[in-house]
């Protein structure tokens, strides 16, 4: 898309640049190490995010409400730093380097956290518990889009097996990711429970240690990438010179420039013929074609002015981009039920009987670890069982096509709010039963295992509308802001944070002044249920605008020849 990223596909062609970027070794030799420091992050992030709402009302003394919005805060803004990590890793940094910083920041940050809950004296200890929160959420702005990106480098597309290795790596990647957030959920909550936080945060920040040493291990065997330069100059050049031509008609007395084949560095245009076009010209955002008009001024010139004239593929990547937006809007609402896992989720369980036997207890927020669980059994369950049952109906060769994976994900979040509010309801009314509802402290005789259903639905979602998420946004995205497109992916997972918290404190506000507080501290004169139904409702909401949107969503169409005029990339998932 930018200069830059066209001088940088002319040097990986020269045989002498290509062994600068790219040592001898590689693919899994490569990239185990990259799972190393991966499965330390996602295991530090779970052992925090889990039982953090616990930490917040009983040691810092935190009303449940605030809790659950200081969780979801945190959480959101975890989420939306690798967006700014994605453009520092493409356009200055490369993603090895931000990897190593962000580890690094990553570790100060755990070590910061051990520290907040050990010697840090009692009246500094919640503001640099929270110092230490955040920077965690800065490492994890650069570690999130880098590390899967830069462990897929490492595997060369021109060779057949390492592109079948490849392929095996990422179900690997994703295997690890789960088991590692299972056992922190289990292990390392169990720990922090029943042992100490300072041991629970310890053994959690040595994890991260190993894991960066691991990943400095491989440092010779890696395929570097230096940065490509920033993806949102040409983004924003496309906009600059359409706006600049707004007045101009396209007819067929213009002509239009594709310099795709770029094979004369962008000096010359060629016109209405190009043998290799790499998208489809497609006719929605037609607002942004003036953008490849050639008119007088740009005829005239020996050199391209790109804030006046752009390629065809820089257009048709910027409507890949805008066609993103609405379903990223439209999925934030999933995030937010989602979020309910680490707040009221464990607040539930925590009233509830828990004990295994006579002598174990189980914490409650283990029980979040039935997420990963389901994930593990359902994800091989879709791919190996569904997928070719589904393809003998609708030929489609994933079975359904992306946008219906997702799409019913989103129906399965608002049954399982439905299902929450229904366990609820049953759960105060038992309270009632027993004369226990004015005594929060007190167990209410209903076992914890009611939460299942609600845990399972939660893991299936995800199946469906997380991995289906995934890649969405690495498919369709640009081939240079993939780093980006997976940060995206990962922000609606934060602002879907601040949208619960949001919704926390509108409920808050009507519920107070009608009377009847719903998400006061106990829980059993509290209207959570009622909660739980303002989420399906505007869960609902967002479904009928996502399949609206959805139904008129067009594919990328990648073409291999392509001759004069236009083609219509007509995919679309009419049918979802």
């Amino acid at each position: 898309m930018t200069e830059n990223g066209h001088q940088m596909q002319l040097s990986s062609n020269n045989p002498s640049a290509s062994s600068r970027h790219k040592p001898s070794r590689g693919g899994w030799n490569a990239a185990i190490f990259v799972i190393f420091v991966e499965i330390a992050e996602r295991f530090a992030f779970y052992g925090v995010s889990g039982n953090l709402i616990m930490y917040l009302t009983k040691d810092l003394h935190q009303a449940t409400a605030t809790a659950a919005k200081n969780v979801n805060m945190w959480i959101g803004v975890s989420s939306l730093f690798p967006l700014v990590g994605a453009v520092v890793a493409d356009s200055y940094l490369g993603r090895f380097v931000t990897i190593i910083f962000s580890s690094s920041i990553y570790l100060m940050g755990m070590l910061l956290l051990c520290l907040s809950v050990s010697v840090i004296p009692r009246h500094y200890r919640e503001a640099v518990f929270f110092v230490a929160l955040y920077i965690l959420a800065v490492g994890e702005g650069g570690h999130k889009p880098c590390v899967q990106t830069f462990a897929a480098d490492q595997f060369d597309e021109d060779s057949e097996e390492e592109k079948k290795a490849k392929s095996s790596f990422f179900n690997w990647w994703y295997l690890a990711i789960v088991v590692a957030a299972t056992v922190a959920t289990l292990v390392v909550i169990y720990i922090q429970d029943n042992v100490s936080w300072v041991v629970g945060f310890g053994i959690l920040t040595v994890v991260v240690a190993a894991g960066l040493f691991l990943f400095l291990l491989g440092i010779k065997r890696y395929r570097m990438q230096a940065p490509l330069g920033s993806p949102f100059t040409a983004v924003a050049q496309v906009f600059v010179a359409a706006a600049r031509k707004w007045r101009v008609k396209e007819t067929h007395d213009w002509d239009v420039y594709c310099g795709d084949d770029e094979r004369s560095g962008g000096s010359n245009m060629e016109v209405r013929k190009l043998k290799h076009r790499t998208l489809a010209r497609t006719k929605q955002f037609r607002f942004l074609d003036k953008a490849m008009i050639i008119d007088n001024l740009d005829a005239s010139s020996n050199v391209r002015n790109p804030w006046r004239l752009c390629s065809l593929k820089q257009v048709e990547e910027v409507k890949l981009v805008l066609r993103l937006i609405p379903i990223w809007l439209s999925c934030l609402m999933f995030s937010a039920v989602q979020s309910q896992l680490h707040t009221y989720y464990t607040k539930q369980g925590s009233t509830m009987i828990r004990s295994i036997g006579p002598h174990f207890l189980l914490p409650p927020a283990s029980l979040g670890s039935l997420v990963g669980v389901v994930i593990l059994i359902t994800v091989p369950m879709y791919d190996r069982i569904f997928v070719p049952i589904a393809r003998k109906f609708t030929g489609h060769h994933s079975g359904i096509t992306v946008l219906q994976r997702i799409g019913f994900g989103l129906f399965l979040s608002i049954i399982n709010m439905v299902v929450s509010a229904l366990v609820e309801a049953k759960r105060v009314s038992v309270a009632e039963q027993h004369g226990i509802i004015d005594n929060p402290k007190a167990v209410v005789p209903m076992r914890m295992w009611w939460l299942l259903p609600q845990y399972f639905i939660c893991g299936l979602s995800d199946t469906f509308t997380i991995v289906g998420l995934q890649e969405l946004f690495y498919d369709q995205m640009p081939e240079a802001m993939r780093s980006f497109g997976a940060a995206a992916y990962l922000s609606i997972i934060g602002v879907g944070s601040f949208i619960s918290s949001a919704v926390i404190s509108v409920v808050q506000a009507i519920s107070s002044k009608a009377g009847e507080e719903w998400l006061g501290d106990n829980l059993n004169r509290a209207h959570l249920d009622y909660f739980y139904w303002v989420l399906a409702g505007l869960s609902t909401l967002s479904l009928c605008a996502y399949v609206w949107f959805a139904m008129s969503f067009v594919y990328k169409i990648v073409q291999g020849k392509e001759s004069a005029g236009e083609t219509e990339a007509s995919t679309r998932v009419g049918e979802a």
